[in-house]
């Protein structure tokens, strides 16, 4: 099973959980290889570091912005045992701002596609 949060990834959620006045850039993606669910994460909380922020997306049309659980991403199982994965090639190039209303615009995240 791959990783999803990296100790250098935890780092950076980390560091933008404590300058949370900027408009921070997703630090990373993660998605579902079976179906079309797909989060841009930002940030981690700094006394909870199971409590990530970013743009959630489960595949139903609605993606928002929201927190999530990393035991909840690390818990999903789909057809043949899948697990969630790390999009390796993921860069955040732009503001989460600009992902969520790309995302309200199609009606999915649409980053890195």
């Amino acid at each position: 099973m791959m990783q999803l949060v990296t100790a250098e990834i935890l780092e950076r959620l980390k560091l933008n959980n404590a300058t949370k006045e900027g408009d921070h850039a997703p630090v990373v993606k993660f998605f579902t290889p079976w179906a079309n669910a797909t989060w841009l994460i930002v940030d981690i909380d700094k006394d909870d570091e199971d409590m990530m922020f970013g743009l959630c997306d489960l595949g139903l049309g609605e993606p928002e912005l929201g927190y999530v659980l990393l035991s909840d991403l690390e818990d999903i199982r789909g057809p043949d045992d899948q697990h969630i994965e790390r999009d390796l090639h993921f860069r955040g190039e732009h503001p989460i701002s600009v992902y969520a209303h790309e995302a309200r615009r199609a009606r999915r995240v649409v980053a890195g596609d």
